[in-house]
């Protein structure tokens, strides 16, 4: 582990994709008490450019844009991070079990992910969104399952080395269960792989938040969100480009710093596997 640490903290993009990540975090956290006024008053001053006051201007209802770009993270972020933890422990658990028990259960699962990874997600979310309501719990949820399926691949095919090793093997000729031996000793011997995909699927996941947001499909207004802010601020590009720039940048910053540090912590980690799988 210390190695793997030194060799983090020598990679200087690793460091800056860090640094970016706990920024963001940090921010979404203390968000209702870093904004300067409130973001859901409408003032008396719609568009305004960027001024001493209104440090990024004010959005087309009149509320002060800096306010709702600092709150505006919290969705994204939470809806990313949740469905990208969810999506890599019951992911990993899946795929342990394909490699486990083999036969049907594994020609079924993997039948579903090639399902899956054939359709676009970003129809797939759209779809139970347009269906179920736009709604927190419907958007993880959905997010969830998808990013879920190339976990389950990758921990397959993990699994299948991992039913080679004398532990596993020993565990068997114990007697114990199949539920057993994928929890106390396969899980536990893929944590460091399950954890860089967790960075992965949560990356990506933060990406198809927006876009879903963007066409107009993610949480209802007036929740500030990034991905509605960049499609409302479409309307007024030439004019006031802040509206599109600020939450544009917030998005990509994020999603860099994560995939810096994640590839950075992998390389480290000797999980050359577990890298590029990030689109899936």
């Amino acid at each position: 582990m210390s190695k793997a640490l030194s060799a983090i903290l020598r990679r200087p993009l690793t460091l800056l994709g860090l640094v970016l990540v706990i920024t963001h975090l940090g921010v979404a956290l203390c968000a209702p008490l870093l904004v300067p006024h409130d973001p859901f008053k409408l003032l008396d001053a719609p568009l305004e450019p960027p001024d001493a006051r209104y440090w990024l201007g004010t959005d087309e209802l009149g509320r002060d844009f800096l306010s709702r770009v600092l709150l505006g993270g919290r969705i994204c972020i939470a809806a990313a991070l949740i469905s990208g933890f969810i999506a890599a422990l019951v992911g990993g658990t899946i795929g342990l079990a394909c490699a486990y028990y083999r036969g049907v259960f594994d020609d079924i699962v993997s039948r579903l992910v090639e399902m899956k990874l054939a359709i676009p997600a970003i129809l797939l979310v759209a779809l139970f969104v347009t269906a179920f309501g736009q709604s927190l719990g419907v958007l993880v949820g959905v997010i969830t399952v998808i990013k879920m399926m190339g976990v389950i691949r990758t921990a397959r095919a993990q699994g299948i080395v991992l039913m080679e090793q004398g532990y596993v093997k020993a565990a068997r000729l114990r007697g114990e269960s199949g539920a057993a031996i994928i929890l106390r000793e396969m899980l536990p011997n893929i944590a460091d792989l399950l954890t860089v995909e967790f960075a992965l699927r949560s990356s990506s996941a933060l990406l198809l938040v927006s876009a879903i947001s963007f066409l107009g499909l993610g949480i209802s207004p007036p929740t500030p969100d990034w991905g509605m802010m960049i499609h409302d601020g479409l309307q007024s590009i030439r004019s006031e480009p802040w509206l599109i720039l600020a939450p544009a940048l917030c998005i990509s910053t994020l999603v860099i710093g994560i995939n810096f540090a994640t590839e950075g912590i992998a390389d480290a980690l000797g999980l050359e596997a577990a890298r590029g799988t990030s689109g899936h």
